[in-house]
């Protein structure tokens, strides 16, 4: 073996997430693929460069396989509605005041991330704090769960909102006690203000995404999935054109359906679902309810507190058929948001009545977040082959609202990542990002640690029979990833597979538990390029 491109990698400390080899020293790269990884003793006679990992723990490169990247683009640029700048409704007035004085009038004030159980006053905010903050523009703020919306009065009354205008399907428009909008927007009724809220300009997306894919590169993220907009834009153009700029991630995009099935036209060309590219069409997104820390989740117990409150379904059956009919017929993967077990146990239930339409070996449907599954749905989708994404970050960063949701017992029971694994089912990790409540929600270290340790930020108890050890959340969140993505080549450093690492600064494996968090990446490598190093 002889090639220009050739790096020698020795003296590392190796995790390959397979299983046929998981642990070794040193590696070649060349031409941006593993050749070869194994002990140095039995390296091969090989010329390139040598690069001394000097003891390091390397992993295989994170696959965040469900998040909104060119959302929390976006949205590192609107306020910040989470500490420590906003502890309260007060301080988000006081935000909102600054903002609007700095941008001057007409111009729409917006935000992101704000959870109620974080405030001081432990309610969400409502038209009359916002109205307070501004009153002579639009205020737009997104709950952290992305799920629920929060506007002031002109912004309502740009929208026709008004005590007459009925919920749409699969929404709710909050109301006070006379009758009128509070100005939170549950789920479908979020969209009623799509198209008011003035689109972010190409090349500031653009730009967005670059500075995003800084941020990526330098916690290990080397691919990643685009769950899809709030909206009918296409991301996919956005990526390339910060992808001739130097971004480097890898990335599969999905469509929001919701916005998409009553177009006769749309369409995805088949040279955009080549998973060979670096930007590629993955399928379609279905939302079929809300999340817990919103109480949206549609589930089969009523939540804590209450007797007849069970969530939001948002998705008609109607548009389940049509996303189905669409993903079997273009062989494209068909995403189904469900957190609740009722809403679980509804798409797993449809899905399993299909046979695996996908050419390539990718799960033909992959359902999101799965909170509280019952023991027919694991049972099915085992059987079915219907992959699960779920997201650790959401009880780490979350407890305060899972607490009062769900109660502490459910808690510990809601996410059972080491009996879903045991059920068969074969299941990823992502952060959903910027949807948690988290400053820098893409970080995947919090999840990884509530994985193994199950103790939330806040300290609450999230169940400890159902932690798993720190290498299994690694593959979960390389391998398996990979694997239910559709990245068929990266997620493990075995010969043939892309040479996508991160280097880090403390060894994960021995680490104490509890200070799986305060680990760092020092290095990055895609198609083994370094892309990133940490300064000193």
């Amino acid at each position: 073996m002889n090639n220009s491109d050739t790096s020698i990698y020795i003296n590392g400390r190796i995790f390959t997430a397979d299983d046929e080899n998981p642990h070794a020293d040193s590696m070649i790269v060349s031409g941006g693929r593993i050749r070869w990884v194994g002990k140095q003793e039995e390296l091969p006679e090989t010329q390139g460069t040598v690069v001394d990992l000097n003891g390091r723990r390397v992993i295989p490169g994170f696959v965040d396989a469900h998040m909104h990247p060119v959302m929390l683009a976006d949205f590192s640029k609107q306020i910040t509605i989470m500490p420590p700048a906003v502890n309260s409704i007060e301080d988000l007035v006081q935000a909102i005041r600054e903002r609007r004085e700095s941008q001057g009038p007409d111009r729409w004030v917006e935000g992101w991330g704000y959870d109620e159980q974080s405030l001081l006053e432990k309610r969400s905010p409502n038209r009359h704090d916002l109205d307070r903050g501004c009153s002579d523009a639009p205020v737009c703020l997104m709950r952290t769960c992305a799920h629920i919306r929060c506007v002031n009065s002109r912004a309502l009354e740009m929208a026709g909102i008004d005590r007459n205008t009925p919920d749409p399907p699969g929404g709710e428009i909050e109301r006070d006690e006379n009758g009128d909008p509070t100005g939170v927007l549950k789920e479908n009724a979020r969209n009623l203000m799509s198209g008011l809220i003035p689109a972010v300009p190409e090349e500031q997306k653009v730009q967005n995404l670059l500075d995003l894919g800084k941020l990526l590169t330098s916690q290990g993220i080397t691919a990643i999935c685009d769950m899809g907009n709030l909206d009918p834009s296409d991301n996919i153009p956005i990526y390339e054109k910060a992808a001739e700029k130097g971004f480097h991630q890898r990335v599969g995009v999905y469509y929001m359906w919701d916005f998409f099935a009553d177009d006769q036209t749309f369409d995805i060309p088949k040279e955009r679902l080549d998973k060979d590219r670096q930007i590629f069409a993955a399928g379609l997104k279905l939302i079929g309810d809300g999340s817990i820390s919103g109480r949206t989740a549609w589930m089969d117990e009523p939540y804590y507190g209450s007797d007849n409150e069970y969530g939001i379904s948002t998705c008609s059956d109607e548009l389940m058929e049509s996303a189905i009919a669409f993903c079997r017929s273009h062989h494209c993967q068909l995403s189904m948001h469900a957190m609740g077990s009722r809403a679980i146990a509804r798409m797993v239930d449809r899905a399993a009545r299909e046979k695996n339409w996908m050419e390539d070996g990718t799960p033909y449907v992959r359902i999101e977040h799965v909170t509280e599954p019952k023991e027919e749905s694991l049972e099915r989708a085992a059987d079915s082959g219907i992959a699960f994404i779920t997201q650790p970050i959401f009880p780490y960063a979350e407890s305060a609202s899972y607490l009062k949701n769900l109660g502490a017992e459910r808690l510990k029971k809601c996410y059972p990542f080491r009996h879903v694994l045991e059920k068969g089912v074969k299941t990823g990790f992502s952060t959903d990002a910027p949807a948690t409540f988290w400053a820098v929600p893409s970080d995947p270290f919090p999840g990884l640690k509530l994985a193994v340790t199950r103790k939330s930020y806040l300290g609450a108890d999230c169940g400890a029979d159902q932690a798993i050890d720190i290498e299994t959340a690694l593959k979960l969140y390389t391998r398996e990833s990979a694997q239910i993505a559709g990245f068929h080549d990266m997620g493990m450093l075995a010969p043939g597979y892309r040479a996508d690492f991160a280097v880090l600064n403390e060894d994960i494996l021995k680490t104490n538990p509890e200070d799986i968090d305060k680990i760092c990446v020092v290095q990055t490598y895609i198609d083994g390029e370094l892309v990133y190093q940490k300064e000193d």
